[in-house]
């Protein structure tokens, strides 16, 4: 044992895990590696660097909110009594972090009790890991990370993996590449912003008014070609939370013929602002007029909640055909809105759907915000974004599609794409009509809470899991076979590429280290990928019989890419795929940028080159108002 530690230290291959990983440990003993073992709970010991003065015991609350030990590292070694009394090393993280990582129940014991590596364990309880594979990263001592080579975690992804963080992140888009964030993630809101609210709430008046020129349409007889979308029911079975009725008298409204022409208007000026036909207006927006928008909104909940009438006449309709089928061409969004304008609210900083609200009215949102507007309520921030109205369902449910995607390096940056991952249903049946997590929210924490419908369609599967290979072989059923290939994978390939590329300057990667991510999409009815959330540390506790055989699969697929591959560069990387590697600045010169190539499809022997970063993110946004013609 003790040869075997000291061959070990020569050779850098002692590791630490932190958290319940057992495939990592199993898969790196394997490779002939030591584990430095780490107490999962009980007491901190904080210790100066270069001493071993103990200071009183203390926790601090996990990122759940629940008071645990943090397992802790000596940075210097020395003579030490037990395991147990090691250093703490602390290393600053943000609050507002977003780790889908498991609750304290779920830290199991799942470490081998074989007393050979307990002792090969205890053998180099005062080396500084080699490698570390940890749950997060607030208990390691930032000079001491820089001695350990290669962790699993980077410091600064709040750009990239919490809510607020993404949406502010994608906003700047346009700056780093040609491409539109709404064609592939939802518009979205920070709540806490005032400029941000005034859009949002203007976006939510003019969604309401597409939407009511739909529902006159439909009660017409008339569709838009395009918008086909399943019958709607006033109730469902088991249903316990529908949709508020609106407050007023009755389902009447006061001027029907009024209340669809006030929508054209509204439609047709917003129409002239996308097609820049505003420039000899002094109006600013469609929604600053003169329409009573509290009135118009109570009118529109009555038409769209409470079934009331709502006639067109004969130019009306054919206004109202034309006009959706050119706002269709210039709305990337307009393929995902139904005729409820449903909005989701959701806390800016947590995971596994905690806190998440799903909203039809406006005061419903503008009242949270207002609650949590005090100071103390700072982690009460929010962001609002579009609701898919129009997602692809399965057998009558909702799913989602988690993917994972693996950042070996941020100079250049560097990107993985796993090629397996798998599908997250919901516990009932889809249904706008009634708002219940247990129809809209697709994780597994959330709908572990529930018990599978009686009303929900048999072949769900009951871990409410599905392989995406499952998923393929359903649409090839359907006739779709060739949308997973053509249509979803290169769409998530895309998003994530995008999102990467304008959080990377916000971003704290370091040398040697990586990161696997989850990035959670949702499809829509035309199988377009819709960009939900990424998140940091990606849960790896199996649910089912299917994400026990993927999570173990990805785990050792990324031991492959970050510990393999730097002594065997043409070793397997299992299902990783090189999806983007950036290429830097030439040799022809100071300051002078490498031509780009042409783009090629990337493998594991390709990489694909892509301009320099010349930008940096900077708004430049220049405001005024539109003048006349003289």
């Amino acid at each position: 044992g003790r040869l075997s530690s000291l061959v070990c230290e020569q050779e850098k291959k002692i590791f630490a895990v932190q958290g319940p990983y057992p495939v990592i440990r199993s898969l790196l003993r394997a490779r002939g590696w030591v584990e430095r073992k780490l107490p999962r709970e009980g007491k901190r010991l904080r210790q100066q660097l270069g001493g071993q003065k103990k200071q009183q015991p203390q926790t601090e609350p996990s990122d759940d909110g629940d008071e645990q030990g943090e397992a802790v590292l000596n940075p210097r070694g020395g003579a030490q009594p037990s395991l147990g009394t090691t250093e703490p090393l602390h290393y600053p993280w943000p609050c507002n972090q977003e780790v889908e990582e498991e609750k304290e129940e779920e830290y199991e014991d799942d470490e081998d009790s074989d007393e050979i590596h307990d002792l090969m364990s205890y053998l180099v309880r005062d080396q500084v890991p080699n490698f570390l594979w940890t749950i997060r990263l607030n208990s390691i001592d930032q000079e001491l990370l820089h001695r350990i080579e290669v962790v699993n975690r980077y410091h600064w992804v709040h750009a990239l993996s919490t809510k607020e963080g993404l949406c502010l992140s994608l906003q700047n888009l346009p700056w780093f590449e040609q491409a539109d964030p709404n064609t592939f993630f939802p518009r979205c809101y920070r709540l806490g912003t005032t400029e941000e609210q005034e859009a949002f709430i203007e976006d939510f008046r003019l969604t309401a008014a597409r939407s009511l020129l739909k529902l006159a349409l439909e009660k017409a007889g008339d569709r838009l070609v395009g918008t086909e979308q399943p019958p709607k029911s006033s109730k469902a079975p088991g249903d316990s939370h529908p949709v508020p009725p609106t407050e007023g008298p009755g389902s009447s409204l006061s001027s029907p013929s009024r209340l669809a022409e006030e929508a054209l208007e509204v439609c047709e000026q917003h129409l002239g602002v996308l097609e820049h036909q505003d420039i000899d207006r002094k109006t600013l927006s469609p929604c600053r007029t003169c329409i009573d928008w509290n009135c118009f909104l109570q009118d529109y909940y009555r038409v769209a909640h409470e079934d009331a009438g709502l006639a067109l006449s004969g130019a009306q309709r054919e206004r109202c055909q034309k006009l959706l089928r050119r706002l269709t061409e210039q709305l990337p969004q307009f393929s995902i809105e139904g005729d409820l304008n449903v909005w989701i609210l959701k806390p800016s900083a947590k995971s596994r759907g905690r806190g998440i609200v799903c909203a039809t009215r406006l005061e419903e949102v503008l009242q949270l915000v207002r609650v949590c507007t005090t100071p103390s309520a700072r982690v009460c921030q929010w962001v609002v974004q579009k609701y898919v109205e129009r997602p692809l369902t399965i057998f009558g449910t909702k799913f989602d599609i988690r993917q994972w995607f693996l950042v070996t390096d941020g100079s250049p940056l560097t990107v993985w794409f796993y090629q397996d991952c798998y599908l997250r249903f919901c516990s009932q049946p889809f249904s706008l009509r009634h708002l219940e997590h247990s129809r809209h929210l697709c994780n597994v924490s959330v709908q572990k809470q529930y018990k599978p419908s009686a009303h929900q369609d048999p072949r769900v599967p009951p871990s409410r899991v599905w392989s995406s290979r499952q998923f393929q072989a359903y649409l090839a059923r359907l006739g779709r076979g060739d949308a997973w290939h053509q249509v979803m994978v290169p769409g998530m390939k895309a998003a994530i590429l995008n999102s990467l590329r304008c959080a990377q300057d916000h971003m704290g990667f370091r040398k040697g280290s990586f990161e696997l991510f989850g990035a959670d999409f949702l499809v829509g009815e035309d199988c377009q990928p819709w960009l939900l959330e990424i998140n940091s540390c990606p849960t790896m506790s199996p649910s089912s019989a299917v994400t026990r055989r993927l999570c173990a699969n990805v785990q050792r697929d990324t031991l492959r890419l970050v510990l393999d591959r730097k002594d065997d560069p043409s070793c397997s990387t299992g299902a990783f795929e090189l999806i983007y590697k950036e290429v830097g600045w030439g040799a022809a010169g100071a300051g002078t940028p490498q031509a780009p190539q042409a783009p090629t499809p990337c493998s594991v022997s390709l990489q694909a080159a892509v301009p320099p970063r010349l930008a940096v993110g900077i708004n430049l946004t220049v405001e005024g108002c539109s003048l006349k013609k003289p």
